[in-house]
């Protein structure tokens, strides 16, 4: 049995320029954004030959199969189908958060179920191939409009700037702040749950195919990911806020799809209770809403949006990991 724990993403800035209809027609792409100590769970194991189906798999519904092909699932199917798997596997998932709700949780799935079903197959794979696997699979093999941010912060987990485009396709680089900066800037973020769950991909699907039309809006989002670099650099807190805020008037106004007045009401309320800035996590229409603000502040906030669910979080440095590795013998 091997069991994966793969870390969900927020992303700061450069969302937009991730996806490949932008970085291959435009230089590159760039995002800033970190892993958080909440985690999808994947559990496999090869599954005993006892049974009238081959395999066992175990999300929101449980499907029993005899044939891949009959799976429903459509990250399994194809992740099973991607690595060749013959014999038959029992997947359990688990998560801390829900899915649909902007913190890249499908990717995240993908990438921790390739690891698992790699360990199975007694086969230690790299953070890198990790990514480039699961963005093959969602981008060519399921055809879904997603970007490649995700399933990078995933696989390698931490706080950096993840570069896309070029031969290496994808360049991680660490963001190198002080512990003392660095928890005093987590403890400006404040991350609320609109209840709201949206299915990314068709989120998404306007915003790639406006790209085109938005390369000025999305080339400057993305000259946002260097400019708060330097501003945490400096501890210039302020400064990063108002550039969330910036920035979010710009992401807001991409595709139709985004917010709407529920979303609209939410971030004004918080902003009028002190929040310096924030944005709606992920591809937009429900989720998660980040807000920046003061940890002197975060009361009046708090009680502001007090029908709304507050998570507390922390950045996390490790991205997918094996926390059980048994593999049992066959039979």
């Amino acid at each position: 049995m091997v069991i994966t724990k793969t870390p969900f993403r927020i992303s700061f800035f450069g969302g937009g320029s991730d996806y490949p209809v932008y970085y291959e027609n435009n230089g590159g792409g760039a995002v800033l954004s970190t892993s958080i100590n909440k985690y999808c769970y994947i559990t496999c194991r090869h599954l005993p030959p006892f049974f009238e189906h081959k395999h066992r798999i175990v999300w929101s519904k449980t499907e029993l199969v005899k044939d891949i092909e009959e799976i429903q699932h459509s990250s399994v199917r194809e992740t099973l189908k991607f690595l060749n798997i013959q014999k038959g596997v029992e997947i359990h998932h688990e998560a801390d958060l829900p899915a649909r709700s902007g913190l890249g949780s499908s990717s995240s799935f993908t990438v921790g179920l390739l690891h698992a079903l790699y360990a199975l197959s007694g086969k230690m794979v790299t953070k890198r191939q990790l990514a480039l696997d699961a963005i093959h699979i969602e981008q060519e093999r399921l055809k879904e409009n997603v970007g490649s941010q995700d399933q990078t912060a995933a696989a390698f987990g931490g706080f950096n700037k993840i570069e896309f485009g070029g031969s290496h396709k994808i360049n991680v680089l660490p963001i190198a702040l002080g512990h003392d900066r660095l928890n005093a800037f987590q403890d400006h973020l404040m991350m609320f749950f609109t209840g709201l769950a949206r299915n990314s991909s068709e989120v998404a699907a306007e915003q790639i195919l406006n790209t085109p039309k938005k390369t000025a809006e999305i080339k400057r989002m993305l000259e946002m990911v260097g400019e708060a670099v330097t501003m945490l650099e400096k501890g210039s807190f302020d400064d990063f806020g108002a550039l969330l805020h910036e920035s979010w008037q710009i992401k807001r106004g991409l595709t139709s799809q985004i917010t709407n007045s529920f979303i609209d009401e939410v971030y004004e309320a918080g902003r009028e209770a002190g929040a310096i800035g924030g944005k709606l996590l992920g591809a937009g229409g429900g989720g998660f809403i980040l807000f920046f603000v003061k940890p002197e502040r975060q009361s009046k906030v708090r009680e502001k949006l007090n029908k709304l669910l507050c998570v507390p979080f922390k950045f996390e440095k490790f991205g997918s990991h094996i926390i059980h590795y048994a593999p049992s013998e066959e039979i």
